[in-house]
């Protein structure tokens, strides 16, 4: 096959590594289109550093083109259907654009509505709440401070933990923790899904007078009592409650019959193709897959796809597997962080908590833009 056409859904980090491989690989063997609902490609994990206080906004944002490579086409629309007979995926504005092959990075989307009262609420999950979580804690003078989780699967898992364990650091930096409590409150048995780093950072928690409540599933908020409740049937009151809003998969992966329960796209965990439909693959956030929904898993899944779809365009037998890799860091609050590695079969084991980790995941976010998106690291 020649010319082939390849259409990918989504412009965050999956969905513009993987144009960009498939553009340098293919080259005139087929053109690459990518479409984006806005055009422009944010840096989600800046946004728990904005609600602390130790990022501005405006680095968390650059224009989606100037990040393709130039044979690259960037459509600005929203894809509203997809029909994986037909193969087509209609646009919101009235187009349609035909493929041979679809990747489908089309992340997940905050389902606030989900839980009732939950405007009275805060979170970091989008750069939006995370500015306003950054004025409110700017405003807090002490009290409780409530940290939750309202449903899983949701993205970057030991994100509410780095959130408690730095905002403990905040409190101090300011004067005020002796004055206020911190408690996180887990659906799970442990701090958070990883069961290895959850063990790590329970002692630290401990040490920082942090609580830990387990087996705590949010079913509503109180936002006039101030209250927090449980389908378990336990309630805390706050003074001020974050909680990780519920996610689903993206509306057009609904509305196209393509998801399974939530709106996860059900995924091959070998190939990334779509278990009903060989010729559409998915990736990020967008899967079912059993691990984490971060741009970590993104960024190895990409260059997995990009191989299979150029073998599969230049009738070569397809070699790449995706074998779950993941990596990620993991802040402790005091200038330090550990990091996580791991894959289907293997565990993390997460060395002690360092400087050395801090200012590794410090690095990596100030390069993301000019490493990550372009395929410069591996």
């Amino acid at each position: 096959m020649t010319g082939a056409r390849v259409v990918v859904l989504g412009g965050g980090v999956g969905g513009t590594l993987l144009a960009n491989l498939l553009s340098k690989t293919l080259k005139r063997d087929a053109t690459v289109t990518v479409v984006d609902r806005t055009g422009m490609h944010v840096y989600q994990p800046g946004f728990l550093y904005v609600a602390l206080d130790q990022a501005d906004a405006l680095w968390l944002a650059r224009d989606e083109r100037g990040l393709l490579r130039k044979d690259v086409e960037l459509v600005i629309d929203e894809a509203t259907h997809v029909d994986p007979t037909q193969q087509v995926v209609t646009l919101e504005r009235g187009g349609a654009l035909p493929y041979d092959f679809l990747v489908l990075a089309t992340g997940s989307h905050l389902d606030r509505a989900a839980v009732p009262g939950y405007g009275g609420t805060h979170d970091f999950y989008s750069l939006d709440g995370a500015q306003r979580l950054r004025e409110e804690l700017r405003r807090f003078r002490g009290g409780r401070i409530l940290v939750g989780v309202a449903g899983i699967p949701y993205k970057c898992p030991p994100a509410p933990v780095e959130f408690v364990l730095m905002v403990d650091q905040y409190l101090r930096d300011r004067g005020i923790r002796d004055k206020s409590e911190v408690r996180l409150l887990s659906p799970l048995n442990r701090a958070f899904t990883v069961e290895s780093a959850s063990s790590m950072v329970h002692p630290i928690m401990a040490r920082k007078g942090i609580e830990l409540t387990t087996f705590f599933n949010v079913e509503s908020v109180d936002q006039a009592k101030g209250v927090v409740t449980s389908f378990e049937g336990e309630s805390f009151e706050y003074d001020l409650l974050v909680l990780v809003p519920p996610h689903r998969g993206a509306a057009v992966i609904e509305a196209s019959g393509l998801g399974g329960p939530g709106g996860w796209i059900p995924t091959d965990r070998g190939t990334l193709q779509h278990q009903q439909h060989e010729r559409i693959f998915a990736l990020g956030d967008a899967t079912d897959l059993p691990i984490s929904k971060s741009g970590s898993t993104a960024h190895f899944e990409a260059p997995v796809i990009a191989s299979r779809i150029a073998s599969l365009v230049r009738g070569s037998a397809p070699k790449e597997t995706y074998g779950g890799r993941v990596m990620c860091f993991l802040e402790v609050g005091e200038g330090k962080a550990t990091t996580l590695r791991f894959d289907y079969t293997h565990p993390p084991v997460p060395p002690q908590p360092s400087r050395l980790w801090h200012w590794a995941k410090w690095a990596f976010n100030r390069a993301y833009w000019v490493t990550v998106p372009q395929g410069r690291v591996g």
